[in-house]
């Protein structure tokens, strides 16, 4: 009868050990040990104050331990936040400076207003086609004053030549009235 005794107390020992080193690394296993090994007295489970102070203590480190960790967590959190928002924020800083860049690099100062390019360009082949038209305008008026001119001193010439011709013949005809007149004076002279 003893070695049953011994067999049964060893069997005890050994599974309680077993259990424990099979199921003591979670709380759950922990409150189950304790269910275990407990005894009972009429319908209620009796537990050793040892153990209960023990697993009390052990579950409020693991529950101290957890805080911690998600205390870390949550300052982890709370820092990856302000990263973010920083972050956020320097994106933003960066997006407005380089749609300034790209505003500032297709516009041109024209006199102190910003123009965009492609109304600066508009605004250059207009005023060359204005001044080509103007150069063609002026070379038109030019041509044309030159022509005049040119008629003008022809008319001129032509005038000149006329006038000579006829100083020729006003004096020629001047002449020939005189030679009349001397004529006339002659033969009332003579008569």
């Amino acid at each position: 009868m003893k070695s049953i005794y011994l067999f049964s107390i060893a069997l005890f020992i050994f599974t309680s050990s077993f259990s424990q080193q099979k199921d003591t690394s979670s709380i759950k296993g922990k409150f189950n040990l304790i269910y275990n090994t407990s005894s009972s007295y009429k319908e209620f489970k009796v537990i050793r104050k040892s153990r209960f102070v023990n697993l009390r203590d052990q579950v409020s480190d693991s529950v101290k331990l957890l805080n911690n960790e998600l205390n870390l967590k949550e300052e982890k959190i709370n820092t990856l936040e302000q990263d973010l928002n920083n972050i956020n924020k320097v994106l933003l800083k960066n997006i407005a400076e380089k749609k300034a860049a790209i505003r500032l690099q297709n516009s041109i100062l024209f006199f102190g207003m910003a123009l965009d390019k492609s109304s600066y360009k508009i605004m250059v082949w207009m005023t060359f086609i204005l001044l080509i038209v103007l150069l063609c305008y002026f070379i038109f008026k030019y041509k044309n004053s030159y022509l005049i001119i040119l008629a003008a001193k022809e008319d001129l010439l032509e005038a000149e030549n006329e006038l000579v011709k006829f100083k020729k013949k006003s004096i020629e005809s001047d002449q020939k009235l005189r030679r009349q007149l001397q004529d006339e004076i002659n033969k009332q002279k003579g008569v």
